[in-house]
């Protein structure tokens, strides 16, 4: 049988615990941490519109993911750079365009694309053609950093107007 004095022990116990309960929870409690934003993601990465693809096309080399990028290209993708060492255009399509992204993208430690000022535009509702300047930095490793600095001419096509854009050509005029 429990007696008064124990029940009161117990009692006091309960008390002084839920006491340093309060007393120690405020440590617990970072003031200058920022509290949980529930409000969902608005990503400004949005192929209905061409900044959007430049946006898109952005992020995807930022965060090397292919996933984002190959949803950009159109199936018909054409990719077109000039060798001028050999003194020809070299061509290739959709696959060989992921195949390569990917290997730059697993290679790379960073990527940095930054879009610059658009020197033309031709635009009609379901196709764009749009000359840009770029700035990539790609880090292989902290002593093996490349620079290219140039214009992506780019044709983007949807097939309805309320339909997001796709990459069909991109001809790379950079100085790489």
């Amino acid at each position: 049988m429990i007696t008064n004095t124990e029940k009161a022990c117990a009692r006091v116990l309960r008390a002084g615990f839920l006491l340093c309960g309060f007393l120690f929870l405020p440590a617990c409690i970072n003031p200058f941490a920022p509290g949980w934003d529930n409000a969902p993601a608005e990503s400004t990465c949005n192929p209905q519109t061409v900044e959007g693809m430049f946006q898109c096309f952005q992020a995807a080399y930022t965060f090397r993911d292919t996933t984002v990028y190959g949803q950009l290209l159109d199936p018909e993708f054409v990719f077109v750079y000039r060798n001028y060492d050999l003194g020809i255009d070299v061509t290739w399509g959709r696959d060989d365009e992921l195949r390569t992204t990917f290997g730059l993208f697993q290679n790379a430690q960073k990527l940095d694309l930054i879009w610059n000022n658009i020197i033309t535009t031709t635009a009609e509702s379901t196709s764009v053609n749009i000359v840009r300047g770029f700035n990539l930095t790609l880090v292989f490793n902290p002593s093996d950093i490349e620079r290219i600095d140039g214009y992506a001419n780019i044709t983007f096509r949807r097939t309805r107007i309320n339909d997001p854009w796709r990459m069909v050509r991109w001809r790379d005029e950079s100085n790489f």
